[in-house]
């Protein structure tokens, strides 16, 4: 093992060679980290840092709803806020900004992937190691899961762990940790293959005692081992929960770019003026286009093809879907490929090798889409049949994390570009395998239905094979609507994209030819706009507007805009899906809505469920009936605890089946710092004293803000009129009325 080969190095240091050392450290670190590549990792493309480095928002706090959507829809939410919030500089990440925090050591950053987390971390190393920012810091030492996972198996002492990693530190002795000031930094914990176990583990507090790696670890972000270290994580927002909140200090999140700033992208990447421009206005056109160029890689994508599609004489229109703007990437870099390395193409049409092996890359994108890895070895190419050295021909899609030039590390790890690139290839391979077997659903999604059965559609998950286009995407329709993360979302939206001729036709023959007859695609439009979902998520429903979206299905969308221009909005029927497409514009409007009433659409119970996301912008809500289950009043607790939150009146009609949990959970909202919520009414429901309870413990937690609570025609036994009371006389208790009326007043005006 690496240990035992470093054991035997045992160095004595005077004071001059340790600041030798750290001149050697800084001259290393500068060399890793002073170039970047923007989407690939080929050898000589890297470009210098602080040439193309553009502020990204990384701003304090973060969104309690971020583990629970997919990162699209988290992209959208991001959108609102960049232009409310002020940014803090990555350099700035362990200054304490204000006089109510204390000495802040453990910082996590969220963001969702290829947002910066990474690019901040580089620059923050670079500034360090150019003597430019944080020179109180001794030591920066990244440590990247990525990297550490090459070594999980293995045993260490933090010493020796640091001796693999940085090899320009051989000469640090145990002593000097003790005293020196260090950052220790772990880029990417969503790429850990890890178990962190920080509430049952060896306690280890001497930086030269040899353990698992997982257990080093967790003793240096809980304090245990180097107390005095800084410590940053950086993560996707889905994983974060794996450090708890007790272990962290601070927690900031990295927005990507503002509006500004995606314009400055493509003015310093283009030096052509009219192109930067024709490029920034195509971009505007497109709200999906828009809003995904939050993200750096992204606009690398959309520069990429934007570029070779304005600068060639078979131009063609320019993409407006997410669909069509990653089709035209993946020929894009297929020409770049055979450019590089030769090889004959006819325009637009792929080569069988090609073909081959993107159908192979979509195979590992598909299977470890639904396993959630991002990361991947040469063992898991080689189960598809991949070989490692066609795979670094495709440098634009399926990028190696670690040269190989490494002396310690002779394994590689790959990962696509971005996760969106593995979404889309994922989706190519689900929808080749439908072409290719009897139109028939891959053994794959029948075992995965088999594990998952959804009780609501307990009817499609059967054995019976798919025997046309809109029974198969009506199928994976469903499988996506049932995840509770939405982590499928986005490849289902591709699926439905790549049902259109247009799209198979920009693949060059990448799929077979369909049953994309008119008549099919309007079948497949129609089941979107009737599917049933009952049991779902009104999150998870938002995402059958957006694959109609994809399919360029204008209609309902065009449908709404006229509804929300209409002045008699209550005479006109909406289906579900117009209240799917109402929620989600409502939801993205600039405007905050002042009022959102249920009962005030013409529309089904169902319907109405539907629209429970736009109660996230909105000042005052009114929700009557008793047809809302978990998920809605889940989605509704997010809308008080969300940064910002709109809400400030709350009114429950006839409620009649709000539970003690459901009551728990709205009470749990209204005690977090984001709720701004001043009037809650509950008018018709029914609350037992636990209920109750928790109503209590809120009044007594949120004395700046909940100003009103009116109980109407609400039954409430003598233990829980009592509770009620007493919270009056707490102190912390700000209530300014507390009214329950039944045939008259029983408490009034406090």
């Amino acid at each position: 093992m690496i240990y035992y080969r470093l054991k035997s190095l045992v160095y004595l240091c005077s004071g001059g060679d340790l600041q030798e050392v750290i001149e050697g450290h800084k001259m290393s670190l500068k060399r890793r980290c002073e170039h970047v590549t923007e989407g690939t990792n080929e050898a000589g493309s890297g470009t210098l840092l602080n040439k193309i480095y553009t502020e990204l928002y990384i701003t304090e706090g973060q969104s309690e709803e971020v583990d629970t959507q997919h990162e699209v829809r988290q992209l959208e939410i991001t959108s609102k806020k960049n232009i409310q919030d002020t940014p803090i500089k990555c350099q700035d990440i362990f200054k304490v900004l204000s006089e109510q925090q204390r000495h802040i050591r453990v910082v996590l950053t969220n963001g969702v992937a290829g947002v910066g987390k990474t690019f901040s971390v580089q620059k923050f190393s670079l500034d360090w190691a150019e003597g430019l920012e944080n020179q109180d810091i001794s030591l920066v030492l990244p440590l990247s899961w990525r990297e550490l996972n090459l070594i999980r198996d293995e045993q260490h002492s933090l010493l020796s762990l640091l001796h693999v990693f940085h090899p320009t530190l051989q000469k640090i002795r145990a002593e000097d940790l003790t005293v020196w000031k260090l950052l220790f930094i772990f880029d990417g914990l969503d790429e850990s293959r890890f178990s962190l176990g920080f509430n049952k583990h060896q306690v280890i507090s001497d930086v030269t005692q040899v353990s698992s790696v997982d257990v080093l670890l967790v003793n240096l972000i809980q304090g245990n081992l180097l107390p005095s270290a800084l410590i940053w994580i950086t993560s996707r927002p889905a994983a974060a929960y794996q450090i708890p909140a007790s272990c962290v200090d601070r927690i900031t999140e990295v927005r990507g770019f503002s509006d500004s700033q995606k314009e400055e992208y493509f003015r310093r990447r283009f030096s052509d003026e009219d192109l930067s421009k024709g490029i920034i206005s195509h971009i505007k056109a497109s709200r999906s286009l828009h809003i995904m160029c939050l993200i750096p890689v992204f606009c690398w994508i959309t520069a990429i093809v934007l570029e070779d599609m304005m600068t060639t004489d078979q131009r063609g229109e320019l993409p407006k879907t997410l669909t069509d703007l990653y089709s035209h990437f993946l020929m894009v870099q297929i020409k770049r490929k055979k450019q590089k390395y030769g090889g004959k193409q006819r325009p637009g049409k792929l080569t069988e090798a090609d073909k081959e092996l993107l159908l192979k890359l979509g195979r590992l994108a598909f299977e470890h889409l639904e396993k959630g890895n991002i990361m991947f070895y040469s063992e898991d190419l080689e189960q598809c049949g991949l070989d490692v050295s066609e795979v670094s021909v495709y440098s634009g899609v399926c990028t190696e994390i670690f040269k190989r030039e490494s002396v310690i590390f002779q394994k590689s790890v790959y990962c696509f570009v971005h996760l969106s690139i593995q979404e889309f290839l994922a989706a190519v391979y689900m929808f080749n395998r439908y072409t290719i077997k009897n139109k028939g659903i891959t053994e794959s999604f029948l075992k995965y239905s088999k594990q998952h059965p959804f009780s609501g559609f307990a009817g499609l998950f059967n054995n019976d094979p798919v025997t046309s286009l809109d029974d198969f995407l009506m199928r994976e329709i469903m499988k996506s609507l049932e995840s509770e993360n939405g982590h499928l979302d986005l490849f289902v939206r591709f699926l439905h994209g790549l049902s259109l001729e247009s799209n198979q036709r920009i693949l060059g023959g990448l799929l077979d030819q369909t049953d994309s007859h008119p008549e099919t695609i309007q079948k497949v439009l129609n089941n979107l706009k009737e599917v049933n979902s009952d049991e779902i998520s009104p999150d998870r429903s938002i995402n059958i507007f957006h694959c109609l979206m994809e399919m360029k299905d204008q209609s309902v969308h065009q449908e709404i805009q006229e509804f929300l221009k209409s002045e008699r909005k209550s005479e006109r029927r909406l289906s579900k899906i117009h209240c799917s497409a109402l929620a989600y514009l409502l939801q993205m409007s600039e405007e905050v809505l002042d009022e959102l009433n249920l009962q005030q659409y013409n529309t089904s119970d169902e319907g109405r469920r539907r629209l429970i996301p736009a109660v996230r912008n909105c000042r005052k809500a009114e929700l009557s009936g008793s047809f809302l289950s978990k998920s809605h009043w889940e989605v509704v607790a997010s809308a008080m605890t969300s940064n910002p939150s709109h809400l400030r009146e709350l009114i429950l009609i006839k409620n009649q089946s709000l539970t003690d949990a459901d009551v728990k959970l709205l009470s749990s909202a209204m005690m977090h710092p984001n709720c701004r919520l001043e009037t809650l009414r509950l008018r018709y429901c029914s609350l037992s004293e636990i209920s109750c309870d928790s109503l209590a413990s809120a009044l007594r937690s949120n004395p700046s803000h909940l100003r009103v609570l009116e109980l109407v025609e609400t039954e409430l036994k003598d233990p829980a009129v009592k509770l009620l009371c007493g919270v009056l006389q707490d102190p912390l208790c700000k209530l300014e009325t507390l009214r329950s009326v039944r045939d008259g007043p029983v408490l009034s005006q406090v």
